[in-house]
């Protein structure tokens, strides 16, 4: 399409030249770092809309969803003619389908076969036979059911014609999975769970490929829970060819709000900036679903070069599974051409659960380039001629599709024309309507940002058009303070890990309200078990939102005291979540948590107290904060045998850090009871959690350092709860409690940081965060540091950082994408606290 009457007007007054104007370049970092992310934010919203690059470069692979589940991306940069691609990789064309794209069948076991079983010439005559996939039946795509402990499956397929190359294998697994190719091992993993892996075989596992028959056989051993095994062979589609060439990444950078990335296409160099506009002063910005990616190109050899970019998507980003029939369009707008997609079904809220992707609501790209374009169209052919013309091909105005093989190029173009060394830029946006968000207490409630259904989606794209240059200045002057206030909090590798971290926390989250107006702010349990407000991850999470906006941190904790005082939760302590995401209707947890979600909301209420220096909000639930502190004051001396945050190793009766929660929430009712002129309430609630801390350090005392659980000499654990003693200056704790244990951390830290207890070697980093903001002094504190950045730059785990890592290997147990990362700023909300 050719530039709107608008753009034109809007390039007249000069939008896109005003963002360079308020700033040096809004595509050079405002601070650069050096941490290697194991995974890098491209595009962050919230749960569903959340596409990551768990790569070293860019190019490297398929972009996906937190999940694992592809979210692909591609992009390309066309320089006289040479196309480069710089982002993510192109679909392969079919050899040996998966499950969802077309039928296949192989011959399964579930007892241990005997003989050579990976060979060609075995006789499986006595195996069964059955369509893939094989699992439980909650995973995707299943064809058939397997839930034993192990499963071995032999799949024949025939081959009329050998590749001579650059042949893929594609395979997803849960748990302990082996694959073997015509008798040779080419996979062979741990326990893990991963879905649609590509592995290129090497030249000697093509060259055990044969005309006539070959045999893919897979045994696969689940431990826990659910179990998959899937797998097919890929490779490159001639039409494609010329997006094999990639550019020569230079740089990349995370930053809060921003990832940045530099790449050398012959010629021209080409920096691309994805922001996320996350800003916690912002909520209508912060919860609007529309990322931007902004491009520029210019000369490095003081010559013109012409130069066209490419930009793309699919439907695939709409649906849970390949099944799913979807529809695409192209639409034009208040100024705007779009390319949308959708599935067909819209299933409102329906699915739930926790490693599942959205299927209803509707993708949208649009842009905003010198002279951009976008098209609805084959996926391979319209590839090809951008690869050979330099521009998008006639497109369709509307495609509907059934399986995700035949999924169409949802693409974008921006013809940058002759390209100096002064360069020429543009931008495209990415956005989400999921129309209903979620279901709270039986009623579909819409996003924050559409207030109630009276704005647009293409209401909310125009306003991210017009505010661009704006909102990117915006963004980079957060940036700026976010890393400033780290850094002068904990120094540089601090300040980069919370950098790496800021959008993982934010995309976590869900913002809408209830009928009262009340604004709510869900969590998602990711990688966990998919709860919706889990007060035990609002806990961890809490002191980002403390740092820059009390109010989301209020967000979290009023549906959880609307959920007691409504009577359907009448336990004198709170709930542990409101349901499964994303329908909050209630607890579904298991089994409950007295002591840790009571000590969580206490404590938390008098920490935005505290930071807001009144007890407003907690006076708006005052009756159920007292039950439940004398809960905590009757039952938290000494914890019987109950569950708590931290019990991955098995929980233990007389837990001593939950005591010390137990002990912090009565402190901080005390604390609230005085700032709303109830001296007589403080003065008894405050003794009552001396009198406890006195008691605590003479039962968890053993010799050098306290205690793991009471009655359990020889043991320890972090004792990251007493964090709250050290920030508000009460110092109820006797004989230098919090010094003692530091000492003794250090002698117990691995390669990787501190393990959470002496049980196991693995962690929790956020923990980690809070007891380092014990420390007297930097140097302590950068000793607990230093570790962490050494995990998070090196792990071998490519996820959106996991808070749960082995301190020896640096490899991730499991969790990612989890909220709770918002606790590696205690630091900077120790040192803000201090200076009020």
């Amino acid at each position: 399409m050719k530039r709107t009457k608008l753009f034109t007007a809007l390039m007249a007054v000069g939008l896109l030249c005003q963002a360079q104007a308020q700033d040096d370049n809004l595509f050079t970092p405002v601070v650069q770092t050096e941490l290697r992310a194991p995974s890098v934010p491209l595009v962050t919203s919230d749960p569903y809309f959340s596409i990551w690059s768990p790569y070293d470069k860019l190019y490297d692979g398929i972009t996906t969803h937190w999940t694992d589940a592809e979210y692909p991306l591609v992009g390309a940069v066309r320089v006289d003619g040479t196309v480069y691609r710089f982002l993510g990789k192109v679909n392969l064309e079919t050899l040996l389908p998966m499950a969802g794209m077309d039928a296949w069948e192989g011959a399964y076991t579930f007892q241990q076969p005997e003989g050579q079983w990976t060979e060609t010439d075995y006789d499986d005559a006595g195996w069964k036979r059955g369509k893939g996939a094989f699992g439980t039946r909650e995973q995707q795509a299943v064809g058939t059911e397997w839930t034993t402990e192990d499963i071995w499956v032999r799949r024949e397929f025939t081959l009329d014609q050998v590749p001579q190359k650059d042949v893929w294998l594609k395979y997803s697994h849960d748990d302990v999975f082996e694959l073997y190719l015509n008798g040779e091992k080419l996979v062979a993993t741990d326990y893990s769970w991963n879905n649609n892996v590509r592995l290129k075989l090497s030249e000697q596992a093509v060259k055990k490929l044969r005309k006539g028959k070959n045999v893919i056989a897979a045994h696969c051993h689940n431990t826990t829970g659910g179990a998959y095994v899937d797998f097919g062979i890929f490779v490159p589609n001639s039409q494609t060819a010329a997006y094999e060439r990639t550019a020569e990444q230079t740089s990349v950078c995370v930053l809060p709000t921003s990832s940045y990335y530099a790449f050398t296409c012959g010629p021209v160099e080409l920096r691309v900036v994805f922001t996320a506009p996350v800003l916690m002063d912002d909520l209508d910005l912060m919860s609007t679903p529309i990322n931007y990616v902004s491009y520029e190109a210019r000369s490095l050899d003081k010559k013109q070069h012409d130069v066209q970019l490419y930009f793309e998507t699919t439907p695939q980003l709409t649906i849970n599974e390949p099944t799913q029939p979807t529809e695409a369009r192209t639409l034009r707008l208040g100024g705007l051409e779009y390319v949308t997609a959708g599935s067909i079904d819209q299933p409102y809220t329906e699915r739930r659960g926790d490693q599942v992707c959205i299927d209803w609501g509707y993708l949208y790209l649009t842009g905003a380039g010198r002279q951009s374009d976008v098209c609805l169209g084959d996926y391979n052919r319209t590839k090809a001629v951008f690869a050979r013309e330099g521009r998008l091909p006639q497109g369709e105005s509307k495609r509907v599709t059934r399986r995700a093989q035949d999924l169409p190029a949802m693409a974008y173009a921006d013809n940058l024309g002759r390209v100096s060394a002064e360069g020429r830029s543009g931008f495209l946006m990415l956005g989400y309507d999921d129309v209903y968000a979620l279901e709270y207490m039986f009623q579909r409630r819409m996003a924050y940002w559409k207030h109630g259904g009276r704005v647009s989606i293409f209401d909310a794209f125009e306003r991210a058009r017009d505010n661009y240059a704006s909102v990117m200045q915006r963004c980079r002057d957060w940036d700026r303070m976010i890393m400033d206030d780290a850094r002068r909090a904990g120094g540089q590798k601090y300040a980069e890990i919370c950098a790496a971290a800021y959008r993982h926390v934010i995309a976590a989250h869900k913002l809408f309200e209830d009928e009262q107006g009340n604004l709510l702010f869900f969590s998602k349990e990711n990688n966990s078990n998919g709860c919706i407000n889990t007060v035990d991850l609002t806990y961890p999470s809490a002191p980002l939102f403390l740092c820059y906006n009390p109010e989301l941190l209020k967000g979290m904790m009023t549906s959880i005291f609307e959920y007691s005082a409504s009577g359907r939760w009448n336990k004198p302590f709170p709930a542990h979540d409101l349901g499964t995401y994303p329908v909050a209707n209630g607890q579904v947890y298991g089994g409950d948590m007295p002591i840790e979600e009571g000590g969580n909301m206490v404590i938390l209420a008098a920490a935005i107290a505290k930071m807001e220096g009144n007890a407003g909000y907690a006076k708006r639930y005052w009756d159920l904060l007292t039950l439940w502190t004398d809960y905590l004051a009757e039952n938290g001396q000494d914890p019987a045998n109950q569950l708590c945050t931290d019990d991955f190793a098995g929980h233990w009766a007389h837990n001593a850090n939950l005591s010390i929660k137990a002990i912090m929430g009565v402190a901080g009712y005390a604390e609230m009871a005085r700032m709303l002129g109830m001296d007589e309430v403080a003065d008894k609630y405050a003794e009552k959690a001396r009198q406890m801390a006195v008691k605590w350090e003479q039962d968890a005392r053993d010799g050098d350092h306290y205690r793991l659980a009471f009655d359990r000499p020889g043991t320890w654990s972090q004792k990251y709860n007493i964090v709250w003693d050290k920030m508000w200056g009460l110092n109820i704790f006797p004989n230098n409690v919090i010094e003692k244990e530091l000492a003794y951390y250090l002698t117990r830290q691995n390669t990787y940081g501190l393990p959470l207890d002496s049980r196991k070697e693995y962690t929790k980093s956020d923990w980690i965060m809070w007891t380092a903001a014990m420390s007297s002094d930097r140097e302590t504190f950068q000793k607990f540091i230093d570790p962490l950045y050494k995990y998070v730059d090196e792990t071998t785990s490519r996820v959106p950082i996991s808070d749960w890592h082995h301190t020896d290997s640096g490899q991730w147990v499991s969790f990612r994408a989890r909220s709770v990362i918002g606790g590696y700023w205690m630091q900077v909300l120790m040192q803000k606290m201090q200076e009020r």
